[in-house]
């Protein structure tokens, strides 16, 4: 079946070139030689071709020159883009396989919101685009397989993760008996991975791999490029940045290896199953600090919008009810009698209330009140509501926040793990050839 896909595949995109060739040869001298765009790697049901290897590696070395970081040779580079290729190939397959899509709408907005953080318009940054030579069209499919990727990852990986209160508690217990602040480390990473079945002869080339990176480094060739040309990590080509990680969410003989080194020291070789490591520091800092915030105890009354209640009905009913309270109408009654938000049973009562757990209008607004004060008419994304402010306190937050980290530290940590094996995994299973020998 395989091979049936294999064929399938070489004469469907043969026949789409031989069109593409005739199309663009029309017109040209008879003696004119047309160079025809080639198949690379087949990848399962689908191809890579030269174009889209030549094109991603352009791509990464515009964006390493613009970090500043020396280029690797272009055929160790090509070689580490090409695996990029093969597992973002693999994913977006299983994306249109199992039906993940991303509208047009969503695209749009987030190129919006691309532009936008770079403070400029939507023609602005198409200009910028095209004049990188990076046309429009292509950045838009670019977005859109790194949203369908994000996506899989998300379906495939960490909505599958768990993290028990257990987990949370053993790791909390880790953290005290240590009897020490939990520093944090910025560090990078260099990754020569090993088969999981690993023979001694593809230990030996591993060996030497790592020694070969090592010897580079301490000739002065900075990490980042030394990654970009041997690292076998999924963040090779970005120099191989981990940013800051606390160091609970560090594998133990990462964080053994780290504990001694000073600023921008370099590992010596950390074997794992996965392969040998080679670490830098980059930074580190101190532990955790106590976390106290404002919390404000508050109620109100909701009018809903909906479709056969417009803006306008809703706020003359919200307006006579304010009316009602100014004129001596107990909170609590009203809110029973009216609100139609789950808080109507409890006299509109929303309990403590902490920063950002409401949305914008409707904070700024609490925020604004006396205690006991009852607010204007104040109008959200819900509907129309009037908010009364009970008490106010600074609470110590700093056991639920330290949970929460914990948590999030713990999940960060399995997530990369878990996606790295499922990566590795894919690309076990699925049916790979490549096609370099003449190119490499």
């Amino acid at each position: 079946m395989k091979l049936y896909f294999k064929l399938l595949i070489i004469l469907n995109f043969s026949a789409s070139l031989l069109a593409n060739a005739g199309e663009s040869s029309a017109g040209k001298q008879p003696n004119e030689i047309v160079k025809m765009d080639r198949i690379i790697a087949i990848v399962d049901q689908a191809v890579i071709t030269e174009q889209e290897l030549m094109d991603r590696t352009r791509t990464v070395k515009a964006q390493l020159e613009k970090q500043g970081t020396q280029l690797p040779p272009d055929k160790v580079l090509e070689k580490q883009v090409l695996e990029r290729l093969i597992a973002d190939s693999l994913q977006l397959q299983m994306a249109a396989q199992t039906g993940i899509k991303v509208d047009d709408t969503q695209l749009d907005k987030t190129i919006e919101r691309i532009a936008a953080q770079n403070k400029m318009g939507l023609e602005e940054f198409s200009a910028l685009l095209e004049k990188d030579g990076i046309p429009l069209r292509k950045f838009r499919e670019d977005i859109r397989n790194e949203i369908t990727i994000a996506r899989v990852r998300e379906r495939e990986v960490d909505n599958k993760l768990n993290i028990s209160e257990g987990e949370i508690d053993n790791y909390l217990t880790t953290q005290a008996n240590r009897g020490e602040e939990q520093d944090e480390f910025e560090i990078a990473h260099i990754l020569i991975r090993t088969p999981e079945d690993a023979s001694p002869e593809d230990l030996e080339k591993a060996k030497i791999k790592t020694q070969d990176a090592l010897k580079k480094l301490a000739d002065g060739v900075s990490f980042s490029e030394v990654s970009a040309s041997l690292s076998d990590a999924p963040n090779a080509l970005e120099g191989g940045g981990m940013g800051w990680r606390n160091g609970s969410q560090l594998p133990a003989i990462f964080l053994e290896a780290l504990k001694p080194m000073q600023k921008d020291e370099v590992s010596k070789p950390i074997r794992s199953p996965n392969g040998f490591h080679i670490l830098k520091l980059t930074d580190r800092r101190g532990g955790t600090s106590s976390l106290v915030i404002g919390q404000t105890h508050a109620r109100h009354i909701l009018i809903k919008l909906s479709e056969v209640v417009s803006e306008t009905d809703a706020k003359r009913k919200i307006d006579g009810i304010k009316e009602r309270l100014d004129n001596g109408g107990k909170f609590e009654e009203l809110a029973r009698q009216f609100s139609e938000d789950g808080s109507a049973n409890n006299g509109g009562d929303l309990g403590w209330v902490n920063p950002g757990d409401t949305v914008p209008p409707f904070e700024k607004a609490m925020n604004d009140l006396g205690l006991g004060e009852i607010s204007e008419p104040v109008l959200s994304p819900f509907g129309w509501h009037v908010i009364q402010v009970i008490e106010r306190r600074q609470q110590d937050m700093t056991k639920e926040a330290t949970r929460l980290k914990a948590r999030q530290e713990i999940r960060a940590r399995k997530s990369e793990e878990a996606y790295q094996d499922w990566i590795r995994e894919m690309r076990d299973r699925a049916f790979v050839e490549l096609r370099l020998e003449d190119k490499f």
